[in-house]
């Protein structure tokens, strides 16, 4: 973080609205304990398949769930965090993007113009460290927990309403948190699209965001192995739990890396009813489960990683964010709400000058005939990456690759094949 007054003068008009008080003061004196980092992030997105339309809709009026993309993606972040006294911090955070998920705000190139993007107040929250290895957040802020994504440079986050607290007693850090109101009903990958499922010509909300939530878990080190288990409830919506392990640790000049995580969700039956169980939609059952293995290794300029996981033959819902860590993300792949598939991530790179890595990635989705397709399925994709670091806060890379969709509901019994490329700059502050 840097002092507020090194901040731009955008920076300083948006904090300067948590300073102002009753009683005129000084500028230098309002912000003097105002600390500002964030993000700025522009990214294109380039997507074109054998069978697929622009819109997303066939003839027919059914989704169609890979099409043809040309995209400018935006979003500028600014965390704010003012000291109000020696145990409050007052913490706001800015997005410019979208004003639904605070993610992206994304502009078609081949559907419209230049438009501009939205600001808005995506945190407002109080925290407290009166109390002895103890932190606790009251306000609006982010959904801290695996099933989630709080914050996100380059895309959505989910919000919520209500209390956090973090304690470590010794080694372990006890978590709880309850939130009366959620962004879940615009942010989040619940179903194929964001919380919305597709109906004949129609979405159909499935969570709308009022629902409670509470979550509870404890965190600690073992060693050299990192240990996490936590449990979520949403009121008529869904229970779910997770258990995790991560070790680091050396082998001569090799650096390892091996975790391993079991989810299991299980649906609210009325909430699982909502879902028209077919082959553009998420819910495949009321019990959902994933259990993953990952491994990683560097050594010298080289590094490798691999990653597995399976999900249960009722269905494969195991997170509310496709980038959370209870489930499995491949970029155009996602086993996220797939029954009955294995998913394989694998990839290499090499860095090959101090500023710039060059990775090769190879991703496999299998899906069984017990899944909601006709058949077993696999869908694939492979990418070459090259990641450029110009400096410390400065970067970016850019992707190509090949994907393919068995029996793809894009273009029912056949396989539907295209080319995938992004171009991705990021500065941080």
């Amino acid at each position: 973080m840097k002092k507020f007054a090194k901040m731009s003068l955008v920076a300083a008009v948006a904090v300067a609205g948590l300073t102002t008080t009753s009683s005129a003061k000084a500028l230098e004196d309002a912000i003097k304990n105002v600390d500002v980092s964030g993000t700025v992030v522009y990214r294109y997105d380039d997507r074109q398949f054998d069978n697929s339309q622009r819109n997303g809709i066939d003839k027919n009026g059914n989704y169609k769930q890979h099409k043809d993309q040309s995209k400018n993606n935006y979003k500028i972040a600014l965390t704010a965090k003012a000291k109000v006294n020696e145990d409050v911090t007052a913490v706001t955070r800015f997005i410019v993007g979208s004003p639904t998920d605070a993610g992206f705000v994304s502009l078609n190139t081949t559907q419209g113009g230049d438009a501009q993007a939205d600001v808005t107040l995506s945190n407002v929250y109080f925290s407290y460290t009166g109390l002895k290895n103890t932190t606790i957040n009251l306000g609006k802020q982010g959904l801290t927990t695996p099933w989630t994504v709080a914050i996100d440079a380059d895309g959505n986050e989910q919000t919520g309403t209500g209390i956090l607290a973090l304690t470590n007693v010794g080694p372990v850090t006890l978590a709880a948190a309850y939130f009366n109101q959620t962004n879940l009903g615009e942010s989040g990958a619940v179903t194929l699209d964001g919380t919305k499922y597709y109906d004949g010509n129609k979405s159909t909300d499935v969570i709308e965001g009022d629902e409670d939530v509470a979550t509870i878990g404890i965190m600690g080190n073992v060693g050299p192995v990192a240990l996490d288990a936590w449990y979520l409830n949403m009121a008529e919506g869904f229970d779910t739990y997770t258990i995790g392990a991560l070790a680091k640790f050396n082998v001569g000049d090799v650096k390892l890396s091996i975790g391993a995580r079991h989810t299991e969700l299980d649906v609210d039956q009325e909430l699982a009813q909502n879902v028209d169980h077919t082959d553009s939609h998420k819910f495949d059952g009321e019990d959902n489960s994933l259990t993953k293995l990952e491994l990683a290794a560097n050594m010298g300029i080289f590094g490798a990683k691999v990653a597995y996981g399976w999900t249960d033959r009722e269905g494969g819902l195991t997170a509310l964010d496709n980038d959370a860590k209870t489930t499995m993300n491949g970029w155009i792949l996602t086993v996220n709400g797939i029954a009955d598939a294995k998913f394989l991530k694998t990839s290499v790179d090499a860095q090959v000058l101090p500023n710039l890595n060059i990775a090769l990635n190879y991703n496999r989705l299998d899906k069984d005939e017990t899944s909601s397709r006709a058949k077993d399925t696999t869908d694939t994709a492979y990418y070459l990456q090259a990641s450029y670091k110009m400096s410390k806060n400065f970067g970016g890379y850019i992707r190509f690759g090949h994907a393919e969709f068995e029996n793809s509901a894009d273009n029912h019994d056949n396989d539907n094949d295209g080319t995938v490329g992004r171009l991705q700059v990021q500065y941080s502050f």
